[in-house]
């Protein structure tokens, strides 16, 4: 039986190709993509393709084409087996942590690539990370998908994609998982390392849940910034502060005072590094202390991405309950460790 897979195209690098008289990129309408890629054909598996009218540079991305992809997923979800988001790749980290908790109790595969060269070049990445995307999300065993999570494949590596960040604009190995280990390799073999996977709790049906709020202000300290203006966003709903190391800040009376007044607002306060690999470990050094004294939320191992993404998620989802803290200190999707 032949697994059908839906491609997604957003827009991206992938989707260019170059005039070689001008050396400008252009997009190419990549129904066609059957042209570009005649190996297409030779894949054990039926592609169809979906793309956004207007494709975008992944700059643009946001919470409306996050909930344009899930709608598109949830449309399409009974009729196939897989499906292949093709993403610029500066926030396909976003995207990717944004789709992992809206898709719910998800069953299939979800998989984004793009790649750092056009797919019409000649030293291209594109033509690998698209064929081997479509490998992993056809793959079934035992008329189960292997692949159950929202995940990202570059430059051989299958990363959950609530854990990836883009590590590098220059190398064609432009993703990392810091805090969990690959959930595959594609080399000689197609690798999946099955103990890594995530399986949603069997009692939930598949739904998508498009809600996103907004006030949500990710802040990143540096040594004598001055805290006073946080007290000036009057929008401001979760404030994610990116601290040093394990969870340290500079010791200064004026901060905790600031931090008092701004949590007094009911404004919730989440804790991540500034270390792409690690936990903030609150109490660990005096200099964290003060995320303790004002009720801080330890965000533990989470990417920026996910912290982000997650706190416009929940914060006054009705499908959630009210304590914020609570539910943001759950591991929800495998995005933080227990």
């Amino acid at each position: 039986m032949k697994r059908k897979v839906l491609i997604i195209y957003t827009g991206g690098t992938i989707g260019m190709e170059k005039d070689y008289s001008t050396g400008s990129l252009f997009p190419f309408n990549f129904e066609n993509i059957f042209s570009k890629i005649p190996e297409l054909k030779l894949l054990d598996c039926i592609v169809e393709v979906e793309s956004f009218a207007d494709p975008l540079d992944s700059s643009d991305m946001g919470p409306e084409e996050w909930r344009k992809i899930a709608l598109i997923i949830e449309k399409k979800y009974d009729d196939f087996d897989g499906f292949l988001i093709l993403h610029g790749t500066d926030t396909m980290a976003y995207t990717a942590s944004a789709l992992s908790f809206m898709l719910k109790g998800l069953r299939k595969p979800v998989i984004l690539s793009g790649s750092q060269l056009p797919i019409g070049d000649l030293r291209t990445d594109a033509k690998e990370n698209l064929l081997t995307s479509l490998y992993y999300a056809s793959l079934y065993e035992n008329e189960e998908a292997v692949i159950q999570e929202v995940a990202i494949y570059f430059e051989y590596k299958l990363l959950r994609g609530n854990r990836s960040i883009k590590f590098s604009a220059e190398y064609f190995d432009a993703y990392q998982s810091p805090n969990f280990p690959p959930l595959g390799q594609s080399g000689v073999h197609l690798n999946v390392t099955k103990e890594a996977l995530y399986r949603a709790p069997k009692e939930e049906k598949f739904s998508v849940d498009i809600y996103f709020s907004e006030g949500i202000v990710f802040w990143r300290i540096f040594p004598g910034m001055d805290f006073s203006m946080l007290k000036e966003m009057p929008s401001l709903r979760v404030l994610i502060l990116q601290v040093f190391g394990s969870g340290t800040i500079f010791s200064d009376p004026q901060i905790l005072e600031t931090l008092l007044e701004i949590r007094s607002k009911g404004v919730e306060i989440v804790v991540v590094s500034q270390c792409f690999s690690g936990s903030i470990s609150i109490g660990k050094y005096e200099n964290s202390n003060v995320f303790k004294k004002i009720s801080a939320i330890s965000g533990k191992d989470i990417t920026p991405e996910s912290a982000i993404t997650k706190a416009m998620h929940l914060y006054q989802n009705p499908r959630y309950s009210k304590d914020f803290a609570k539910e943001f200190s759950a591991n929800l999707r495998g995005e933080m460790s227990e």
